[in-house]
């Protein structure tokens, strides 16, 4: 599945960081996508996520936090920016989907979620494990 819009990320001619998926596009095409390139990936489905708790709870499950994770901005920050209980060989996708429904509700705490996103999407682009938040567009 080389011709799809992440390809160039995987093979490192694109950097990664917060991309978008088209939504005529199959928002599982990018998982398989990823895993074919030897990236690690989470799917953070956001379709009932309706406040903070239930935000952080979503993104505890969808990656895989550790047990210490602190349900807060401070906690997912750090989680995002330390990354040492997500190993990869090649790099990590965070898949993105049904978001839209939260951003427009609470739109502060997308906003921040938005920011943490891109600070850790970035801090990780120079590594050879880059982190890839792919938000999925409806």
């Amino acid at each position: 599945m080389t011709d799809h819009p992440l390809a160039p990320v995987f093979a490192g001619r694109a950097p990664a960081g917060v991309l978008s998926w088209p939504a005529a596009l199959p928002a599982e095409h990018a998982l398989v996508a990823a895993r074919e390139a030897g990236w690690e990936s989470a799917d953070l489905d956001l379709t009932d996520v309706s406040d903070k708790a239930g935000l952080m709870t979503a993104c505890a499950t969808a990656m895989r936090f550790p047990d210490h994770f602190g349900s807060n901005w401070d906690a997912l920050a750090d989680c995002l920016g330390d990354l040492a209980w997500w190993p990869a060989s090649r790099g990590r996708l965070l898949l993105v989907r049904n978001w839209q429904v939260y951003a427009a509700a609470r739109p502060e705490e997308w906003n921040t979620l938005q920011e943490i996103f891109a600070d850790a999407a970035a801090s990780w682009r120079e590594t050879e494990t880059g982190l890839a938040v792919v938000m999925v567009l409806a």
